[in-house]
């Protein structure tokens, strides 16, 4: 971190500390108290010379410092303020030093503190989804039950998605997919099958369809919809024998599949689908598609992205890491493209607009990539002390969302390759943990899991935390010539 020369004529008798340190709040309103109460609106003109001086060897050499020391020299210089807010300021200071911390403080989001949800069970949560049409969100968990969250984040009830109680204890839930536009969820198990459950159902979560006899256990899914046409869907799924397979959908508002000859005519009854006969064709309202170039390492991650019409597939091995396989223009035929990563990768994210592909690396590097150039990179983000294990796009913004091994979340500027924020997550001590990733971007919620754990981190709105140089509203703004500055006038 360094600073630039300046000459500014400043108040040089200031007195040190905050200008009203025991009445801040007083007449004040709650948006106000929090824009008060940053370390930057209370630093004085004088306190700002000494942050200068310290930073100035002579007029023409400047100095740098890293977070440690610049947190350590202004607490002792400027004689006030901890150190924890000393350290805040310095992550909002420009390290690109091209004036992009006029920007970043605008765009930065500004987080509440780091919240633990009450959690009733002990076991590892499987996913975390939002679902718009009813504003809840689902969280699953590995003994296969589903908690449900009002979008007030309060627990609704927690509901089975297995009617066979007796098997609860031998049966594991590994993945699970919102279907919205039929309203249901797919919910994958050990036990080689995925069962279809009802959103609308008023008692539990009735199993409608089950599709059994899969080869391998499927450990992830995921789930798109045409928003033009709702019929038009795509369900993909990896499993463990590194297979990676999509099913079709093209009339999933009337009917997932066919209906079995001689099945129970029973509306309740949940109808079996046999994986051999789905692959075979004779189910004319869907068509498979699929390949099996991870060669046998488990499939971490698989997803379909429309823009790209391609499923995009990751193991943690070295050899076809990432694979990219696009539909060809008669849609039954996959074009296979293949990425190898060093050490292999934990997870990835695409950003459409940017046409990036982001990487969470086991060698503590996140690689950007794109989906259409495999010999070269577009940019790598360094700076994590651990295996980076989720990446996120905060779409909106063009950042990336890092959490590494060490329990470390960072956020990260694309364009500029710059690390934006740092924080230290309190997850409990543990060597062996899974973590899973889940942004509400609409409603500005990163929910991180940890093992049972389902920590929250909240943003608060962009103005509350805006650097604001007046308490009341600025009517006139008028530019002194001769003492080249501003002169603002503010209504009482």
């Amino acid at each position: 971190m360094s600073c630039q020369n300046a000459t500014l004529e400043l108040n040089k008798g200031s007195q040190p500390g905050p200008e009203n340190p025991e009445g801040i709040s007083q007449g004040a309103t709650a948006e106000e108290d929090a824009c008060i109460a940053l370390l930057e609106n209370q630093l004085s003109l004088g306190d700002f010379v000494q942050i200068q001086r310290v930073f100035e060897v002579s007029p023409s050499q400047t100095i740098c410092m890293s977070r440690e020391e610049f947190v350590q020299r202004m607490t002792e210089i400027v004689g006030w303020g901890t150190k924890e807010e000393y350290g805040e300021l310095f992550d909002k200071v420009d390290v690109a030093q091209d004036g992009y911390e006029q920007a970043k403080a605008m765009v930065v989001p500004q987080w509440k503190d780091l919240e633990f949800l009450p959690v009733k069970h002990k076991d590892i949560i499987q996913k975390v989804i939002f679902l718009r049409s009813s504003s809840r969100y689902l969280i699953i968990r590995k003994e296969g039950l589903v908690g449900i969250w009002g979008e007030n984040l309060k627990l609704q009830e927690v509901l089975p998605v297995t009617s066979d109680a007796k098997n609860l204890k031998h049966l594991w839930l590994t993945s699970m997919a919102s279907l919205e536009n039929v309203n249901k969820i797919a919910v994958a198990f050990t036990r080689k099958e995925i069962c279809f459950y009802d959103l609308l159902s008023k008692e539990e979560f009735p199993c409608q369809c089950k599709l059994q006899g899969l080869k391998g256990t499927p450990i992830c899914m995921d789930y798109w919809d045409d928003p033009f046409d709702a019929n038009e869907s795509v369900l993909s799924l990896g499993d463990i024998t590194g297979k990676v397979q999509v099913i079709a959908l093209t009339t999933a508002l009337i009917s997932l599949f066919e209906h079995p000859a001689g099945a129970c005519e029973d509306e309740e009854a949940t109808v079996t689908i046999n994986w051999a006969e789905l692959c075979s064709g004779h189910h004319k309202c869907c068509y498979m598609l699929g390949h099996k170039l991870h060669c046998g390492d488990w499939v971490r991650q698989v997803t379909y992205n429309a823009s790209l019409d391609a499923i995009i597939s990751s193991t943690t091995s070295n050899t076809n890491t990432m694979v990219l396989a696009c539909r060809e223009k008669s849609k039954k035929h996959l074009k296979m493209t293949s990425f190898n990563i060093a050490q292999g990768i934990h997870a990835f994210d695409y950003h459409s607009r940017l046409n990036l592909i982001a990487t969470a690396g086991f060698n503590n590097k996140v690689c950007l990539w794109n989906p259409y150039v495999v010999s070269k990179l577009v940019g790598v983000l360094w700076g994590h002390s651990a295996s980076v294990i989720a990446v996120q796009f905060f779409a909106a913004r063009k950042q990336l969302f890092v959490f590494s091994k060490d329990k470390v979340l960072r956020l990260w500027d694309i364009q500029h390759q710059v690390s934006l924020q740092r924080i230290a997550c309190s997850f409990s001590k543990s060597q062996d943990f899974r973590c899973l990733f889940h942004f509400d971007e609409a409603h500005g919620r990163l929910f991180i899991s940890f093992n049972n754990q389902l920590a929250l981190l909240a943003m608060n709105s962009d103005s509350s935390k805006r650097v604001k140089s007046h308490k009341k509203a600025v009517t006139c703004v008028l530019y002194n010539s001769v003492l080249k500055s501003e002169i603002c006038m503010k209504c009482n």
